[in-house]
């Protein structure tokens, strides 16, 4: 049966080859869809302006090298702290280093509280040699720990954690409200700042200090600001809460009870705000040298507008987003980190804050 000649594509007509072999299913798509994609006013992210003239699209791996930590990430993204010394710890941490590795990231790991005394878990945190020598990987200890290692005159178990994982330095996560919340919680002694600066004291230790949910308040961030840290990490509202999880962990009338304290925090652009604002107040006072905004960041779009905002060298953190992907197949997690990472080259080509 001879080709209606009407229906023929006019490349073909004219026989040419056809250089667009998607263009008609594509415009029927787009029929299709059109009324489906409609974005309403109230819908627009107003956070940004779009500038689609200023820059062609950028190519992958464009996003620049920056210093942070004294190494050189090629992402400006922080694996926050999350797990270990569980059934799955192992492939988790290990496939994140490796995603750290492959786009160029830093990673803290989760608590390394059972490595203190035993070597028994420390597989699943030993993951220096996946990660690489050349991006940040940092120890975890609760200030509770610290604190006990202090009263105990062991001080000397922080430095040979961090020699066991080769870690560049140490993450004390401060964590009252958890602590209180949690039927086996460690109460503390004295305040957490004082247990923190006491561990300032110790040469070559390199500390970040972050909370686990609720984030810091004003006069805890200008505290924190004036000690000699390498960053401080929000953990702020908006992610994982960790009082809210322990509570969770309680009988009904204990999470009744306390339901409403465990809801209280702040957001991270709120302490974005407030650590801009004391950090120029303080100028040279201001001894922290970054920040990892952290805390209810959904994705790249909200990672990068914090990253335009903050005054302090910056990289945004994620945990849930990627313990989602981390559980199973690493090209799982590589397909999400991908994803990603050209976000943010798109966001950064098109988007300016305002």
């Amino acid at each position: 049966m001879a080709t209606d000649p009407t229906k023929l594509h006019p490349a073909v007509l004219i026989g040419l080859p056809d250089e667009d072999p998607t263009a008609t299913s594509r415009k029927q798509d787009h029929i299709d869809l059109a009324f489906k994609s409609r974005v309403e006013s109230g819908e627009l992210d107003h956070r940004f302006f779009y500038e689609p003239l200023l820059a062609a699209h950028p190519k992958p791996g464009s996003l620049p090298l920056f210093s942070f930590l004294g190494k050189t990430l090629r992402t400006p993204v922080w694996v926050s702290s999350m797990t270990g010394g569980t059934a799955l710890a192992n492939v988790i941490n290990h496939n994140l280093a490796r995603a750290c590795a492959e786009f160029g990231m830093g990673m803290g790991l989760g608590s390394c509280r059972q490595l203190l005394y035993s070597d028994e878990h420390l597989a699943d945190f030993d993951v220096r040699q996946t990660i690489g020598s050349d991006l940040p990987l940092y120890a975890n200890l609760g200030v509770a720990q610290v604190e006990q290692l202090i009263d105990r005159k062991e001080l000397e178990r922080i430095p040979a954690l961090l020699t066991k994982l080769s870690a560049d330095g140490l993450i004390i996560h401060v964590n009252p409200l958890q602590e209180a919340m949690q039927p086996e919680g460690d109460m503390f002694v004295r305040p957490p700042l004082e247990t923190i600066q006491a561990l300032t004291e110790i040469d070559g230790l390199n500390i970040i200090v972050k909370e686990v949910g609720q984030g810091f308040g004003p006069k805890s961030m200008r505290a924190l600001l004036q000690l000699p840290l390498e960053a401080i990490e929000f953990a702020a509202a908006g992610g994982t809460n960790f009082a809210k999880l322990e509570l969770l962990r309680s009988d009904t009338t204990r999470q009744l009870i306390f339901e409403k304290i465990a809801a209280v925090g702040h957001s991270a652009e709120e302490m974005l705000r407030w650590l801009n604002i004391t950090a120029a107040e303080l100028g040279p006072k201001a001894l922290v040298k970054h920040v990892i905004i952290s805390g209810g960041v959904r994705d790249f779009l909200d990672g990068y507008y914090l990253l335009q905002k903050a005054s302090l060298p910056a990289v945004y953190g994620q945990a849930s987003g990627f313990l989602k992907h981390a559980r199973g197949e690493y090209s799982e997690l590589q397909t999400f980190v991908e994803s990603q990472v050209r976000g943010l080259e798109l966001a950064s080509a098109f988007l300016q804050a305002r």
